[in-house]
């Protein structure tokens, strides 16, 4: 099969890899796959089997003025790319751009397979602080994403509870959730990377890995070090990632020094993908601390799956698709008090686990994937 994607961001600057990496690179070893390629981010570029299409006339880090200049030269480009390589299907994730895939593929007379990832007025809300604006962005991203939702051929999303929301709605949608790399994300040695850290035989480390953006309380774990500290002065808290398009990791390195916890909040910035087994292994416990109380309804974050995967206990608000999957290694906490407990009392009780997660690999995933979009260009 032929196959467009329309990626959720920038596909090869952007540094954390999405759902789609994982399942086209995979499906590109036995199709050929076209990606739009949204020149948003900067510096990072990762390499890719995916043939590549500049759709790019304005090259604007902002990603909402990067979509909203760029939407007529995205349907032209994209028409241009179904028509000349004679693309079969397409899928995509991504606000207006998918307007423009939909228009294109329409005119083509080729399916269109809608990968509902998130929620996606509230996603591009919380790239801003303004009350106002994030109203404004988020009624005028649904009004698009419900035409979108409309018009595709297919959806697709990522947990329970988005499914059964999505057709309250009026939209039927098919579950395919995320996976893990289980060749690189398993239980691992964690002494050499610890001593690399500077981290302590007896130091206990809460981790949290990935982007540092505003849906994520990150600050709530970083005002509970004093008390923790108090407790227990070899506790550290190590945070692998960093911020694509906001300051928040400003703000948040802002707040260890205002509290007088830096020498016990480690940032260690982005680290290569395939090199975060390395570092979660340094953790005694993995932290999700999602924000939004609306996108704990619906979330089946990537972290659960790849925590998981290395065998580490889990600390997270409530996600309720997490808990209906968890495998015994979740503490769930609504408030800092319930957090800093169960801190406490993971220091005092160390906690093992184990669990294999082959059913959950990217590689099964991109099977249920590649059969969905072959039933619909077959049909």
């Amino acid at each position: 099969m032929k196959i467009l994607l329309i990626p959720s961001s920038d596909y090869i600057h952007h540094p954390v890899p999405s759902r789609h990496h994982y399942i086209f690179e995979y499906m590109s070893k036995f199709h050929n796959i076209h990606v739009a390629h949204f020149h948003i981010s900067r510096d990072y570029c990762r390499t890719t089997q995916l043939t590549i299409n500049d759709v790019t006339l304005f090259s604007l880090t902002s990603p909402l003025l990067h979509y909203t200049l760029n939407a007529p030269y995205h349907l032209y480009m994209i028409n241009k790319i179904i028509r000349e390589n004679q693309i079969n299907a397409v899928v995509m994730s991504n606000v207006l751009a998918n307007t423009a895939a939909i228009i294109a593929a329409k005119k083509n007379n080729i399916p269109v397979i809608f990968d509902f990832v998130d929620w996606l007025p509230d996603s591009a809300a919380a790239y801003f602080k303004n009350k106002w604006l994030q109203i404004i962005v988020r009624n005028v991203v649904w009004q698009i994403t419900k035409i979108n939702l409309k018009y595709s051929n297919k959806i697709i999303t990522v947990s329970p509870t988005l499914v059964e929301n999505l057709k309250v709605l009026g939209f039927s949608a098919e579950l395919i959730t995320n996976g893990v790399d289980t060749d690189i994300f398993k239980p691992m040695d964690d002494d050499d990377m610890r001593k690399e850290l500077n981290i302590g035989s007896k130091d206990f480390v809460i981790g949290f890995a990935g982007s540092l953006e505003r849906w994520y309380d990150i600050g709530e774990m970083i005002k509970a070090m004093p008390e923790l500290i108090k407790y227990n002065p070899n506790v550290k808290l190590l945070i692998v990632g960093a911020s694509l398009y906001t300051d928040y990791e400003v703000e948040l390195k802002k707040l260890s020094s205002d509290i007088e916890v830096t020498n016990y909040v480690m940032f260690i910035g982005l680290k290569p993908y395939n090199e975060l087994p390395k570092y979660i292994g340094c953790m005694d416990i993995c932290a999700i601390p999602l924000l939004p109380a609306q996108w704990r309804d619906i979330a089946l974050p990537n972290k659960y799956f790849e925590y998981t995967a290395c065998g580490k206990a889990i600390i997270m608000t409530p996600i309720q698709d997490v808990e209906r999957i968890g495998e015994g290694n979740l503490f769930v906490y609504r408030n800092k008090n319930e957090y800093i407990a169960h801190i406490k009392n993971l220091m005092s009780h160390p906690f093992k686990f184990s669990h294999n997660m082959e059913r959950n690999s990217w590689k099964e995933k991109t099977i249920q994937f590649e059969s969905l979009i072959k039933g619909l260009v077959n049909s």
